[in-house]
């Protein structure tokens, strides 16, 4: 008879790496052997320093944290098909960290003793955990992490973040493979060769690969005055043809060429000239992989003397974008390195524009950016947010000054339309005469917003409090920051209506946990994932890190981070608010790179049931965080 229980493990597991290279019968057979267990919400799996199971795990449904116990700091969060606690089985070492669930979790627990004879049998299995468990990572794949899971702040140092990493990343290759046989006439390969518009032609004989011809090997064969048509392919090939795996890094990549001086690897399913070709590598592809580096960008950026150029930069920004988030390269790195290579475009736009005008700045000035650009969420191209601030000057030279920084700030906004970042549609950008003032007239603005809260003041503070210096005087920043703090000590009502504000967000889902979308329009029947679900935990952490007077702490994830040190006891329900922002950055960046647009509005008939549940999920603690804020600033449910 069939066991139900075992089939239903094993049409969960073959759906996720490693368990989907096995075959069905095989998976059974180790789904025959899987404990299932449940895990109450905060109940420990295991703990830091703990002897190690004789199982290692994959979370069926709910989520796993990993934690270092001294500093209570989360490592890492396992979701579905998430594998974890694999130390047992590749090191024979107690555990090195905590493992708690996350929520309300199922777990398979997969004996080693059972797992272990397969992974002979099938050599991903083995390879899939080899690797992740040596990068410390629970995905070969994420190897943005590689080696610094268990490093001593939990998190990579500032040069890690600017791009060593790219190196470990698997290296993409073509798959389009162009071959002739042994006894084909020289002139048609090189023929073949320009018609194919390929560097390379893979020598084949009964499916296998027994040589290489490069365009290197035709233009010598042509310069030794060696007829074409009295040649044939095995008579010019490179043999025998150099073979990796198709699994490769960069570093590995470019280490294979120079150790064998080559300029093509032709990578097969083994490694081995014994098994079928599945692609073929070449020194270009090293160079695209490393063009779109991050040091590689930044230096790029950096050279850039016209618009033009940062253009086609800013392109290359979105494919790194992209090459992180399917790689899985966890969210809090993708973030910051491409912030601070978005950050890097704004500075060289601005040094651009400074060297069109005639003169230099009559005084100091800031350039600061504003709302998702300040925060340093806007992984995608959206509209800008930008104001500008200059140093005080005398009554009689104001409107000269100002019109100076107004010329200055509108070369800077076409500056970055022309590299893709739209105008604001509400014009909350420096090229506005409102939002292009002295320090002094920054201060009378922010004072009437905190001192007169209403609809309209709320909403442009919330704008405006999450400024970052972009370019420029940081003092005038600086004394700008203090006089807004100064102010709301003196008028905190002001934070009852910021905290007003933040509860007027509109519920992400109605009844029976249904998405709840867009009712007219231009975005009708759509879901919009900033308004309904972004934005809530953005104007909670606000308000909440705001009311503790933390500077310089502007990126929604961190300031809920640090919430959790200084509240101790909701540290819980802020790292989940932490987690689930950065989850939401993350479905909204992938949905705006598979539609090419912003990500805000999501037609839900694109997402799969595993999308949506995840999606779902991020949800549960937007109500709670909202309960924390009305209570602690006693915004009444009349209000809500």
């Amino acid at each position: 008879m069939k066991n139900t229980i075992s089939s239903r493990v094993a049409d969960f597991l073959k759906n996720y790496p490693p368990f989907n290279e096995m075959h069905e019968n095989d998976l059974l057979k180790l789904s025959s052997q899987i404990r299932i267990l449940y895990q109450e919400k905060g109940s420990v799996i295991f703990n830091e320093g703990e002897k190690a199971h004789k199982d290692f795990y994959v979370v069926h449904k709910g989520a796993v944290d990993l934690r270092k116990t001294e500093t209570n700091a989360i490592i890492d969060l396992c979701d579905e098909g998430d594998i974890f606690g694999l130390r047992p089985l590749m090191a024979n070492e107690d555990y090195k960290l905590e493992a708690k669930a996350f929520e309300e979790s199922i777990l398979y627990a997969i004996p080693i003793d059972v797992f272990k004879p397969f992974t002979k049998t099938y050599e991903e299995l083995g390879d899939f955990l080899i690797e992740s468990f040596a990068s410390n990572t629970r995905n070969p794949y994420a190897q943005g992490d590689y080696g610094k899971l268990l490093s001593s702040n939990g998190g990579l140092t500032h040069s890690e973040t600017r791009g060593s990493s790219i190196d470990l990343q698997p290296i993409k290759y073509s798959k389009k493979i162009v071959s002739c046989g042994p006894n084909t006439n020289a002139k048609t390969v090189a023929q073949l060769m320009a018609k194919k518009d390929v560097g390379s032609v893979l020598v084949i004989k009964e499916n296998l690969p027994i040589g290489i011809i490069t365009d290197k090997d035709l233009l010598n064969t042509i310069a030794n005055s060696i007829p074409a048509d009295n040649l044939k392919a095995k008579d010019i090939m490179m043999s025998p043809v150099i073979t990796y795996p198709k699994v490769l890094s960069i570093s590995q990549a470019q280490m294979a060429m120079m150790k064998n001086d080559i300029s093509h690897l032709c990578l097969t399913e083994d490694g081995t000239v014994n098994s079928p070709v599945v692609g073929v590598l070449s020194t270009q592809d090293i160079m695209i992989a490393l063009g779109n580096s991050p040091v590689a960008l930044m230096k790029a950026i950096t050279r850039s003397e016209k618009i033009g150029s940062l253009r086609a930069v800013r392109k290359n920004i979105r494919v790194l974008l992209k090459d992180y988030l399917d790689s899985n390269i966890p969210m809090s790195i993708t973030s910051k390195i491409i912030s601070e290579l978005n950050d890097a475009c704004m500075k060289q736009v601005i040094k651009i524009s400074l060297s069109k005008l005639k003169n230099p700045p009559p005084v100091e000035f800031a350039w600061l950016a504003l709302g998702s650009q300040g925060r340093g969420e806007q992984l995608l191209q959206t509209d800008q947010d930008n104001t500008l601030i200059f140093q005080d000057v005398s009554d009689e030279l104001l409107p000269q000054t100002t019109t100076y920084f107004l010329e200055l700030s509108k070369l800077i906004n076409k500056g970055l339309f022309k590299i893709g970042y739209e105008y604001c549609p509400a014009e909350m950008m420096a090229s506005n005469p409102k939002w292009c003032l002295s320090l002094s007239e920054w201060k009378g603005i922010t004072s009437h917003w905190i001192i007169n809260p209403g609809s309209d003041e709320v909403l442009q503070s919330s704008i405006f409090f999450d400024y970052n210096l972009t370019y420029g005087n940081a003092s005038l920043v600086d004394e700008l920051t203090e006089h807004i703090f100064d102010n709301i000590r003196k008028y905190p009502v002001f934070y009852f209506h910021l905290a007003a504000g933040a509860l007027q967000n509109p519920s992400p889902t109605g009844f029976f946990r249904r998405f709840l979308l867009e009712e007219d329009g231009k975005y009708k029947d759509l879901f919009d994932l900033k308004m309904r679900a972004l934005m809530p935990l953005t104007d909670a952490a606000r308000v909440l890190i705001l009311s503790h007077e933390i500077k310089k702490i502007n990126n929604t994830a961190e300031r809920f981070e640090k919430l959790a040190e200084l509240e101790p006891a909701n540290s819980e329900l802020y790292l989940s608010c932490s987690y689930a922002t950065k989850a939401l950055l993350k479905f909204r960046a992938k949905q705006g790179i598979r539609h090419a647009d912003s990500g805000r509005y999501i037609p839900m008939e694109s997402l799969n049931k595993e999308e949506k549940v995840k999606l779902k999920r991020t949800f549960k603690i937007i109500k709670e965080i909202q309960d924390v804020v009305g209570f602690r600033f006693k915004v009444s449910n009349l209000l809500r």
